[in-house]
């Protein structure tokens, strides 16, 4: 049973997608390679990554489908996709999908460790599989951005200076990112860039914030230093931590447009 098929894409994902895109800072938070700042010349490669991966993972599938869980190694998912260079190329412009491979990842790894159906195990796969070309899709509009010259290099750590609500989108792609470790089994990571992204970034603005809406204040402020620590620390599903993640980027949005007005109010009067 081959589950290599692309999901049908739509006008509207494509939207969603160039919009996520441009809103992604570009810098990483380790090691990536010179490629993902050459996009257009290494779609080819991209796209052999993803057909490995999922020829891998369908033989890995097929082969406990037929023998069971001793015939097959879980482990080697996770080295199959970190090995390929598409992991850095998406986890650089499109941070959602890239959590979403790695949940599928995990699904398919917890599935066959826990000894499930070989139907429920494909259905991990083919969640994983459409993460895969979604990810793709989003690389490829990615490399036509930035050989129009629309996105920045990626560099190692970000250096630019930020208005607030620069900083606001920050916090969210940011947050984004402890979605997309907490999926790859990195709690630690992930909680550590909660706090980070509490202290150097959404403190930054709290005082404009607090003379706007204290109350919200409070509200991201328990959301930053209990909810969404303890949705990790309590080992909710990836789904559950996305979700709290989702409700903040709203309650972000809102703080967002509250600081906007404001910082239009102050170049009005001066």
């Amino acid at each position: 049973m081959k589950i290599l098929l692309k999901p049908a894409k739509t006008l509207s994902a494509s939207f969603l997608l160039a919009s996520a895109i441009f809103a992604q800072p570009v810098f990483a938070n380790g090691p990536i390679g010179e490629h993902v700042n050459h996009l257009q010349a290494n779609l080819k490669t991209y796209n052999e990554d993803v057909e490995w991966m999922i020829s891998k993972v369908d033989t890995m599938v097929s082969d406990y489908e037929k023998k069971g869980a001793k015939a097959v190694n879980s482990d080697d998912l996770v080295e199959y996709w970190e090995s390929v260079k598409f992991h850095s190329a998406i986890e650089t412009n499109y941070v959602p999908v890239y959590a979403s491979i790695w949940q599928g990842l995990y699904g398919i790894k917890m599935a066959i460790d826990n000894k499930k159906p070989a139907l429920e195990v494909r259905k991990q796969q083919q969640a994983m599989n459409n993460a895969l070309w979604q990810g793709l899709g989003a690389v490829k509009l990615a490399a036509k951005f930035q050989q129009k010259g629309l996105l920045d290099s990626v560099k190692a750590t970000a250096t630019k200076e930020m208005t607030q609500s620069a900083t606001i989108d920050e916090i969210k792609h940011k947050l984004d990112r402890v979605v997309a470790k907490y999926a790859e089994r990195l709690s630690d990571e992930a909680t550590n860039i909660v706090h980070d992204t509490y202290l150097h970034l959404f403190e930054g603005v709290e005082g404009t914030l607090i003379e706007q809406d204290a109350k919200l204040v409070e509200v991201l402020e328990k959301d930053f230093n209990v909810t969404l620590p303890q949705a990790i620390s309590n080992n909710k599903s990836v789904d559950e931590v996305r979700d709290v993640v989702v409700d903040m980027q709203t309650k972000l949005s809102r703080a967002q447009t509250l600081i906007e007005k404001a910082e239009k109010a102050r170049k009005d009067v001066f």
